[in-house]
């Protein structure tokens, strides 16, 4: 019996190294610049969104800082028009997420959409504009989200400063990339990126929040901002014990002095009637 299970391990052995060239093989094939498709988190990082220019839709050359100068913060998105497949896929999810939001595009917070394609002109850019515009049902946010086009060095510039890798398949011509959106400051500073093609409310709401430094949103959401931390692990903000006691403490006291404030009017107005 010894022997047989010994024979056994002996042929399992070698059938993983036989194995082995086989798979060697095959990473070989890889392109080189498969390596570079990966998102590199920069977070706390400034994009230098005065020196880069693209064009928006109406083929207007225009400065990526136009975009941050309402004091919003910007949720940016690379992508390209004609993508046959992930781009897609993630504008329709964000379109879905934001279309249940409370919050608008244009009022909150701004978005920008870049291909990385420096084939792709204006007219791309404008008639994807108008589909997903209509799609999320609130036509006065077209001034909110703008989609752009640019030169190759200027694409190359914003992604390496965003730390999103893409590649060109010489054989399909299509580009390979992740999937994700990149949360800026109004300054222009890397606060968040999420990742995926569906974005709870939640983590859209609390990333915004966490970017405009809670200058964003009413006083009672940028309290429940507190009981929230982003998780590396789950790429998603969790309900932090310790942040839900300070920010009851916080609401507390807001509540108490909101109540003194009352106190204070009120014994102020029946002191002027007993007069």
């Amino acid at each position: 019996m010894l022997k047989l299970i010994t024979i056994f391990g002996f042929l399992f052995c070698a059938s993983l190294q036989a194995m082995e060239p086989t798979k060697s093989a095959e990473s070989a094939q890889l392109p080189a610049d498969v390596a570079a498709v990966k998102i590199t988190e920069k977070l706390g990082e400034k994009v230098d969104i005065k020196g880069l220019r693209f064009r928006d839709e109406h083929g207007v050359e225009v400065p990526l800082t136009q975009y941050f100068e309402a004091g919003k913060p910007v949720i940016l998105m690379m992508v390209y028009y004609k993508c046959p497949g992930i781009c897609n896929y993630l504008l329709n999810g964000f379109t879905n997420s934001i279309r249940s939001l409370d919050w608008s595009i244009g009022d909150q917070f701004q978005v920008v959409t870049v291909s990385i394609n420096p084939q792709e002109g204006p007219d791309l850019a404008l008639g994807k504009k108008e589909t997903y515009i209509k799609k999320y049902s609130r036509l006065d946010a077209s001034l909110g989200w703008h989609w752009l086009t640019g030169t190759e060095d200027q694409i190359k510039k914003l992604t390496d400063q965003l730390g999103f890798g893409y590649a060109l398949d010489p054989k399909t011509k299509e580009y390979a990339h992740g999937s994700a959106l990149f949360v800026l400051s109004p300054e222009g500073m890397i606060s968040r990126v999420l990742y995926g093609i569906d974005f709870p409310n939640k983590d859209l709401k609390l990333s915004l929040l966490e970017a405009s430094d809670g200058k964003v949103g009413s006083i009672f959401e940028r309290v429940w901002m507190l009981c929230y931390q982003y998780d590396p692990m789950t790429r998603g903000y969790g309900l932090q014990a310790l942040r839900v006691v300070q920010a009851g403490g916080v609401l507390t006291i807001i509540l108490l002095a909101a109540f003194l404030f009352w106190f204070w009017r009120r014994e102020r107005k029946e002191k002027v009637w007993a007069d």
